[in-house]
């Protein structure tokens, strides 16, 4: 069993923190990434929703947060949006950014993996939610573990 905080090296976290910035570029959405051992409910959805208020991500003004939710030891990896994503995306928005990331997943790839979810995000968030010139950095972009 590995530990969340050591699934990724330094080196890695530096890079996915540098892609949540850069996908950030794009957009006024807020992206997270928060990475636990296991996750304590019988539902990953209702976890990451859970993990989600936990980080008040849904306190951005337009509702535009966006996490990304894994759960190591159980293969677990969830998408979720906040309510002003999904009053204007279709129903399985972020199934592509997730197929993706599981399919580098399967291949030992999680730096890769999560890094290209991230910046695929930021694209789909721009679509929606340009990068407007008064943007704040609502949230923090550091990896949160549980």
């Amino acid at each position: 069993m590995s530990q969340a905080t050591d699934f990724l090296n330094k080196e890695e976290q530096e890079e996915v923190v540098k892609a949540i910035k850069e996908a950030e570029l794009n957009t006024s959405g807020e992206i997270r990434l928060h990475i636990e051992n296991q996750c304590p409910e019988d539902d990953a959805f209702d976890r990451a929703l859970e993990v989600f208020q936990e980080l008040n991500m849904h306190n951005t003004e337009l509702q535009n947060g966006v996490l990304m939710y894994l759960a190591i030891d159980d293969h677990q990896f969830v998408i979720v949006g906040d309510k002003g994503i999904n009053d204007v995306v279709e129903n399985n928005f972020w199934e592509s950014t997730k197929d993706h990331v599981i399919s580098n997943f399967k291949e030992g790839k999680f730096k890769e993996g999560l890094v290209q979810g991230i910046l695929e995000a930021g694209e789909q968030l721009k679509k929606h939610f340009p990068y407007q010139s008064d943007d704040e950095n609502e949230l923090s972009d550091n990896i949160s573990h549980g």
